[in-house]
C-alpha cells in the first residue's frame, strides 16, 4: 500500500507543472491547481496504477465574499485499493465557469447541480444543468454568504385564493410579553397558586 508522503511525492513528480502546491493534513494529501488543469489531474489520479482514485466523493464550495477570488471549489476523491483520500481544490471569480468533470466521472451530474444551485458557479459541458434543490424560479443561490437569512420570498397556503402562493417575504413581529424565569423553576403566577395550597393544606 503506497503511504501518504509516497502519494504526495508521485503526485508532485509526475503533475510538476500542474500542481500550484500540496501538503498533508489528518493523513490525507490536499492538492491545489489551476482549474484549466482539472481534467488532466482528475484523468491522472484516476487512471494512474499507484493512486487508482476511481470514486469521486463529494464536490462542494466555500465562499469568501470579501476575497477577490471567491470561491473555493473542493473535489474529495477516494481510492478503494489504496485506502487513501485526497482533496483537490481551486479558486475561482464570481461568475467564472469550470469545466465539468461527468466526462470522467458520471457520478459528478447532481454533485455539480447541487453547486450550481446552492453557489450559483456555472459547469461546462454539463449534459443537464438544472436547478436541483430550490423551487423553479427560485431566486439567488441560499448557500453564498450574502443570501439573506429570511430569503427573498416566502410560499404560503392562501385561504383567499385557494392555492399555494409566493411572495416577499414579510417579517412581522408582534408585541409579545416574553417571560424569562427558569421553566424548571416555574413562573410566578404558578409559584403563587403552590403558595396559597400549602397554606390551605
Amino acid at each position: 500500500m503506497i503511504n501518504t508522503i509516497d502519494l504526495e511525492k508521485k503526485i508532485n513528480s509526475e503533475l510538476t507543472t500542474k500542481i500550484s502546491s500540496t501538503h498533508i493534513k489528518h493523513n490525507q494529501v490536499y492538492i491545489e491547481i489551476d482549474k484549466e488543469d482539472l481534467l488532466d489531474v482528475v484523468l491522472f489520479l484516476k487512471t494512474n496504477k499507484d493512486t487508482k482514485f476511481r470514486q469521486l466523493i463529494d464536490i462542494t464550495v466555500v465562499d469568501y465574499p470579501e476575497s477577490s477570488k471567491r470561491f473555493k471549489v473542493v473535489y474529495l476523491f477516494l481510492s478503494h485499493e489504496f485506502n487513501q483520500r485526497i482533496v483537490l481544490s481551486y479558486l475561482i471569480n464570481d461568475n467564472e465557469v469550470i469545466p465539468s468533470l461527468t466526462s470522467v466521472f458520471p457520478s459528478a451530474n447532481w454533485m455539480e447541480r447541487e453547486v450550481f444551485d446552492m453557489y450559483g458557479v456555472d459547469f461546462k459541458d454539463h449534459p443537464d444543468l438544472r436547478r436541483i434543490l430550490t423551487d423553479y424560479g427560485f431566486e439567488g443561490h441560499p448557500l453564498r454568504k450574502d443570501f439573506p437569512l429570511t430569503g427573498h420570498t416566502e410560499v404560503r397556503y392562501s385561504e383567499d385564493e385557494k392555492k399555494v402562493v409566493t411572495e416577499p417575504v414579510k417579517l412581522e413581529q408582534n408585541f409579545r410579553n416574553f417571560d424569562y424565569e427558569s421553566p424548571w423553576e416555574g413562573t410566578k403566577y404558578i409559584k403563587e397558586i403552590a403558595e396559597k395550597n400549602d397554606k390551605k393544606n
